[in-house]
């Protein structure tokens, strides 16, 4: 009759559990929980909350710190912090390469449009304006070459013709 080995490797993954640092399990469990109620509170709208959860998250991310700054920049925008929503996805695209790449390309040209548009609605058509747009088509254009399936129903294609039609109407060319 074989013996198995069952019972030694069951004995093997407890005496590594009992190795751990005090504390160890619980701060992946409470890491997760942490995640869980920063990702339901922007899923649900509540941006600030998702954003300063978020920002603690961030801290303590390790390998998943691209994908936490992703959805800390994209709370940002949907809060209407445009500027900053884009500082933060700009930084991660400068960084990562493809899908990821793209990823943050996305967000940081809606943010950058979006901030174009909130400078448009207040009167203000300076330079800084125009270069938030010329900004928000370039990473929506690079964002398309990378990975197009990114855009499955053409919203960012859309936002850049709405782009170019701004730019045409403040003199800019399109």
């Amino acid at each position: 009759m074989p013996i198995s080995n069952k019972p030694l490797l069951c004995l093997i993954v407890l005496m590594a559990l009992a190795a751990c640092e005090p504390g160890t399990i619980s701060k992946g469990a409470d890491f997760q929980r942490n995640y869980s109620v920063a990702r339901k509170a922007l899923e649900q709208g509540n941006y600030d909350s998702a954003i300063r959860s978020y920002a603690v998250l961030i801290q303590n991310a390790g390998p998943l710190e691209p994908r936490l700054r992703l959805e800390y920049a994209h709370a940002l925008l949907r809060a209407g912090r445009y500027d900053e929503a884009a500082q933060i996805a700009n930084g991660l695209a400068a960084g990562t390469t493809g899908s990821g790449r793209a990823a943050a390309l996305a967000v940081s040209g809606t943010a950058q449009h979006e901030s174009a548009l909130a400078d448009l609605s207040a009167g203000r058509t300076g330079a800084s304006t125009l270069a938030k747009l010329r900004a928000a088509d370039a990473a929506l254009k690079e964002m398309l070459s990378i990975d197009a399936g990114l855009d499955p129903l053409g919203a960012m294609a859309s936002r850049r013709a709405d782009i170019a039609r701004d730019l045409k109407r403040l003199g800019a060319g399109g």
